[in-house]
This record gives C-alpha cells, sequence and structure tokens, in this order.
C-alpha cells in the first residue's frame, strides 16, 4: 500500500530508519533470553511493549523506564534491563536493498533527510555502526525534539531546522499512520513494503536513481 499526495517534482527523499533502513525488533534479543517463545511474546506485549519502547523514543530515561517496568514486573527484573544493555543484539544489520537505493539517491544528488521514533543515545550509537548515516543532511530525531510520529508537528520540524520544502519532500515509512500523517503535512509518502516495491515507486515518480 502506498499513498501518494498530488504528485509534483519530488526535490528531497526522507527516510524512516526501523523496519526500512535497519532491520529492527526486540524478539532477536529474546529468543536468546527465553526458551518458551509464547513467555517472551507475553513479555513483549505485556512488560516491555511498544508503548512502553515508544515513551523512551519521545525522551524518557532508560533508567526511569527500567524502574517503571520493574516495579510492574519484578520477577523480571534481568529481562526488563537487558532491553537497553542488549539493545544492538535487536539490530540484525542494514536492510542491504534500501541502502542500496539510498546509496544510489545520494550518487544522483537527490538531498537526503531523515524523520526517526528513535531513542536518542541508541539512534548515536546505531550512527557510528553504519556508514550509510552519511548521506544524511539533517535528521529529526524523536528522542531529541521530544515528539513522536505520527504527530503532525515532527513534520514541521524538519521544515524548520533543515529548511526542507515539505510539499517537494518524499517521505517513506514502514507504519501506515506515519504515512498517512506525512501525506497530510503536505509531503508525498510511500508505505515501504520491500526496497523492490519502493524502487519502482521511486522510479514512477521520476525522483533519479545511479
Amino acid at each position: 500500500m502506498a499513498s501518494v499526495a498530488a504528485q509534483q517534482h519530488i526535490s528531497t527523499v526522507v527516510f524512516d530508519f526501523g523496519g526500512v533502513l535497519i532491520a529492527w525488533d526486540p524478539r532477536h534479543l529474546y529468543r536468546k533470553i527465553f526458551d518458551d517463545p509464547a513467555e517472551m511474546e507475553w513479555f513483549l506485549a505485556e512488560v516491555c511493549n511498544g508503548a512502553w519502547n515508544l515513551a523512551q523514543d519521545e525522551g524518557r530515561p532508560w533508567a526511569d523506564a527500567e524502574a517503571e517496568a520493574i516495579a510492574r514486573h519484578p520477577g523480571y527484573a534481568t529481562q526488563i534491563r537487558a532491553y537497553r544493555a542488549r539493545w544492538h543484539e535487536m539490530v540484525p544489520g542494514p536492510i542491504a536493498g534500501s541502502v542500496t537505493l539510498l546509496e544510489r539517491l545520494a550518487e544522483a544528488g537527490v538531498p537526503l533527510y531523515a524523520i526517526t521514533n528513535f531513542a536518542a543515545d541508541t539512534l548515536r550509537e546505531t550512527r557510528e555502526k553504519y556508514t550509510f548515516f552519511r548521506h544524511f543532511r539533517g535528521i529529526v530525531v524523536s528522542g531529541e525534539v521530544g515528539l513522536l510520529k505520527p504527530d503532525p508537528a515532527i513534520f514541521r520540524r524538519l521544515a524548520d531546522d533543515h529548511g526542507v520544502e515539505l510539499s517537494s519532500a518524499l517521505f517513506i515509512d514502514d507504519v501506515a499512520k506515519n504515512v498517512a500523517a506525512a501525506g497530510a503535512a503536505g509531503m508525498q509518502a510511500i508505505h515501504f513494503s520491500s526496497p523492490a516495491e519502493l524502487e519502482d515507486r521511486l522510479v514512477a515518480l521520476g525522483v533519479p536513481l545511479v
């Protein structure tokens, strides 16, 4: 599924990270910790769930997050603390086909930016691991600005902080509600499903690829 606003010339491409350029899933870590898959799924649904993690993406300190979760489930303190201590084990690596497209866009001279829901500290560490981050002229990080997608304000921060004209920018995200929010903010937007489909959409929209 892709949502594209009234099509006009695209001068800038804006990426999400997790699920588009980086393969992130806490199960990569917790399969090593839990012998019982059902217990692992319960833990990720009830203890360190998406809403709990999103609070760190909005700027909550990890120490506060751990304390809150341990207060709810003291018997899982070790597993809770592993979420941050072993965070990088949740990331098996970049999504190769997407990174290739990013590099082709960069080689073609397309200005590249990013808007991401990401904790500030884990993003800093991730940027040190992967060389493709050098292609971005600017990144709006939720954990740094205290805003989360799909809040329209986070898209306006891209315009305000980096001078990006939203009406001529294309946003790529794997979450449908974020794609809809970008469209409402005046951007063209694609719901990412695979690198191959993304390449087809970029070509159809006339975005230059080397």
